[in-house]
C-alpha cells in the first residue's frame, strides 16, 4: 500500500498496531478522523494520553481504576469477603453487565501458560493468597475461561489455599469449553454465576 503522504502513512502504521486492525481498517479509521473536525481528533488524543498517564491499578483487586482503590472495592454495599477471580478487566465488565454479582473481584492479569512463558509469579496470585491467609475471604469464585490455561490456573490457586477454611466454587459450565468470558452472553454468564458449583480441585489437567 503506497501513500501520497508520509504523515498519513505513519498514522496508519500506528493504528494498525492495535489488535484486530489491519492496514485497510486502519486507513479507514484515519481517514474518518481527517474528515471530522480537528477538535474531535484532539479530544480523542487527549483522552488516550490521559488514560495512559493517569490510569492506576486498584491496590485491593488490581482492577483498572482512577484512584488507589477502585469504585467496586470502595462501594460499601458490595460483599467484601465474596471474591470472584478473573483474568482481566474485560471479565470484570462482562460479569458486572449481568447484574448478578455483588461481591469483590481479584484480577490476575492473565492465566498460567507455560507455552507462553507465563508462570504464577507473573500473575497477581500472591496477593490473592494473602487475602485468604488474612481471613479476608469467605468464598472464592473461580471465573476464568473454560480453557486448559484457565483450569490450570484454577487448580494451582486451589492447591495453595486448600488448607484454609473458605468456600471455593467455580462458575457453572453453561459456558462452552474453550470460551472466554468476555464473549459469553449476559444471561448465560449470569446463570453460571448464580448456579456456581463447589470447586473440589478434581480438575483433570491434560
Amino acid at each position: 500500500m503506497e501513500f501520497s503522504s508520509k504523515l498519513l502513512e505513519n498514522a496508519v502504521d500506528e493504528v494498525s498496531r492495535l489488535p484486530g486492525i489491519g492496514k485497510r481498517t486502519a486507513l479507514r479509521l484515519v481517514l474518518h478522523l481527517l474528515r471530522n473536525p480537528k477538535e474531535q481528533t484532539k479530544e480523542l488524543g487527549n483522552a488516550l494520553l490521559s488514560l495512559r498517564e493517569g490510569i492506576k491499578f486498584c491496590k485491593n483487586c488490581h482492577n483498572i481504576s482512577d484512584n488507589e482503590v477502585c469504585e467496586i472495592c470502595a462501594n460499601p454495599r458490595r460483599e467484601e469477603r465474596l471474591v470472584c477471580v478473573v483474568e482481566d478487566i474485560r471479565d470484570v465488565l462482562a460479569i458486572e453487565n449481568t447484574g448478578q454479582f455483588h461481591g469483590h473481584y481479584h484480577v490476575l492479569g492473565g492465566k498460567i501458560s507455560p507455552l507462553d512463558g507465563i508462570g504464577p509469579s507473573q500473575l497477581n496470585i500472591e496477593t490473592l493468597i494473602e487475602k485468604v491467609k488474612n481471613n479476608k475471604v469467605s468464598e472464592l469464585i473461580f471465573a476464568l475461561g473454560s480453557t486448559i490455561e484457565g483450569d490450570t490456573t484454577n487448580f494451582y490457586i486451589y492447591r495453595q489455599i486448600q488448607d484454609y477454611r473458605i468456600i471455593t466454587t467455580t462458575i457453572a459450565r453453561g459456558i462452552s469449553v474453550g470460551d472466554e468470558l468476555e464473549y459469553t452472553d449476559e444471561i448465560t454468564l449470569g446463570r453460571s454465576l448464580v448456579n456456581r458449583i463447589p470447586f473440589d480441585g478434581a480438575i483433570k489437567i491434560k
